[in-house]
């Protein structure tokens, strides 16, 4: 691991660990989510394909209905105003997210290295756990009940998704919520995220970040982060995660 921040103070205890999802569970954005977008393009007839570099540019935007609507708003602006749009991207998102989740099921995407240990051993250590994300629970629920099975719920305390929030990231709104369902202070919790929207979005909710490098957010600069990793370290313990979080992170 690199990029410790040295701010030794007095030790606080790491109460608990919030995931982000995409990028950071798993390479689900280039395997998955856009592969689904494309799919749903298709399915529909409309003459749109979304590169690599075009998704990487989407990625700016939090949330796959929210990308859609933007993208057409600069590509085909036309189609959004025509009185059937709203039903035509609902249509959209709902075949996405279909999609997606028949590739789930197929065994296209796997949880990175170190994810399923590191979970497992928060848990058994007594550290609660959340999901924070902006990407819908049926995504959560196929990705999770997949590599996990159907008891991958029990290893939650709190479960935050898109559609639980006004605002996604970069706002702070989805991990403040999740703050206050877990009933813990900022100071003692740890995000774990890959993107700068998730970083921003972590940091202004007053939370130390482990930020571990993913296939769209390969080279971003994250100076405040607690802890910078090309992945999570497949060997690394949670054990060693809460010494370094009680070493680097000041009340």
């Amino acid at each position: 691991m690199t990029n410790i921040s040295n701010r030794l103070d007095k030790p606080p205890r790491l109460r608990a660990l919030l995931w982000d999802v995409d990028g950071t569970l798993a390479e689900t954005e280039p395997h998955g989510h856009l592969p689904a977008f494309n799919h749903a393009f298709r399915e529909t007839g409309l003459p749109w394909h979304w590169s690599d570099e075009e998704y990487e540019r989407l990625l700016d935007i939090t949330g796959g209905r929210e990308r859609i609507q933007r993208y057409a708003e600069e590509n085909d602006p036309a189609r959004t105003r025509h009185p059937d749009w709203p039903r035509q991207l609902d249509q959209l998102y709902r075949l996405k997210t279909q999609r997606y989740a028949v590739t789930v099921a197929c065994g296209a995407i796997t949880l990175r290295p170190g994810v399923l240990n590191l979970i497992r051993e928060a848990h058994q250590a007594g550290c609660k756990q959340a999901i924070v994300t902006t990407t819908a629970a049926s995504n959560v629920a196929a990705l999770l009940s997949h590599h996990i099975g159907t008891h991958w719920r029990d290893l939650f305390s709190c479960l935050v998704c898109g559609e639980d929030v006004a605002e996604k990231k970069p706002h702070p709104e989805a991990y403040l919520k999740a703050l206050q369902e877990l009933a813990l202070p900022a100071e003692s919790c740890l995000a774990i995220e890959d993107s700068p929207n998730g970083f921003i979005a972590a940091r202004k909710a007053g939370l130390a970040c482990l930020i571990t490098r993913s296939h769209f957010f390969p080279g971003n600069d994250y100076d405040d982060a607690l802890v910078v990793c090309e992945q999570l370290p497949v060997k690394i313990s949670f054990a060693e995660l809460a010494q370094t979080f009680s070493s680097h992170v000041t009340i």
